[in-house]
């Protein structure tokens, strides 16, 4: 099948290799030319633009940063909105807004044109992998549509609702991981600071009620002094920015997501955003004075 691609970044470029592999023609664009040119190399065609894709291809995938680059690729000067006909379908999978999602899709429904909100959890491993997690939100049928197409880049593709329902299981998966991550880095700064081995507490409590897929992926990124991003400080402060935006919208709380925010905040002022989001282990060791290595 012929697909557009719209976002060739840390998730997307692999995301997008994996359809190539599994034999779909791609007609990619981004603003980074060294990313489309890899592309090309392995035979996708390059579009200059969101609606010189749309011309090409009747369903179109985007992996952009955030909702004002998805409204802007859908929606703006030479999106794909000027050049797509009525029933392209659009698979949004940047994590956005979930009232941005609905907005941007009443105004391509307008002109025949379709959207599923598909955000995607895992990280740059599991993306080039190809198991990443799509939570999926829009009309079930297209859905079903496009499932194989999904398959191809996810190890669990789970389709959660209507159209928006994708970003809000994105948002809750965020919450819980940001969260995940600041209990790992406050235990194992607890363990450096009293003197033991946080290589050893980590094999003595992965395999019990603590062990959890954060631990597994950041505890020897942590010890290792690893920060090269599989997803950066900075798009997580997005994905809270979002989750705290839509908790006040609903009236809905969320105040260890707000703490989570902080820490985050901290690491930006100390020039860490585009580090690994497991180095909200160094807030910690900041104040605690210690290494956990």
């Amino acid at each position: 099948m012929k697909i557009g691609f719209i976002g060739l970044g840390i998730m997307g470029k692999p995301m997008a290799k994996n359809l190539i592999k599994a034999g779909h023609d791609l007609v990619v664009c981004d603003f980074k030319q060294e990313a489309v040119a890899e592309l090309v190399a392995l035979g996708a065609e390059s579009a200059p633009d969101g609606a010189s894709v749309a011309r090409s291809c009747s369903l179109i995938l985007t992996m952009v940063p955030n909702s004002p680059h998805v409204r802007a690729a859908a929606l703006g000067k030479g999106g794909i909105i000027e050049g797509a006909k009525p029933g392209t379908v659009l698979i949004d999978m940047s994590s956005i807004d979930p009232v941005e999602s609905r907005s941007i899709g009443a105004e391509l429904a307008k002109k025949g044109i379709d959207m599923i909100d598909a955000p995607v959890s895992g990280g740059e491993p599991k993306a080039i992998d190809g198991t990443i997690s799509i939570m999926c939100g829009g009309k079930e049928e297209l859905f079903n549509q496009y499932k194989p197409i999904l398959d191809v880049m996810g190890g669990s593709v789970v389709y959660v609702g209507e159209l928006g329902a994708g970003n809000v299981a994105k948002l809750s998966n965020q919450i819980i991981v940001a969260l995940n991550i600041a209990a790992v880095s406050e235990a194992f700064t607890l363990a450096k600071k009293a003197g033991v081995d946080p290589e050893k507490v980590f094999q003595a409590i992965r395999g019990g009620l603590a062990g959890s897929t954060v631990m597994e992926a950041k505890v020897p990124m942590i010890l290792n002094r690893n920060f090269k991003p599989g997803f950066r400080v900075e798009l997580h402060i997005k994905d809270l920015n979002n989750a705290l935006n839509a908790g006040h919208s609903l009236s809905a709380p969320l105040p260890l997501t707000s703490q989570a925010m902080e820490i985050m905040q901290a690491l930006k002022s100390d020039g860490l955003q585009t580090e690994d989001h497991c180095s909200m282990v160094k807030y910690y060791e900041k104040m605690a004075n210690v290494v956990v290595e």
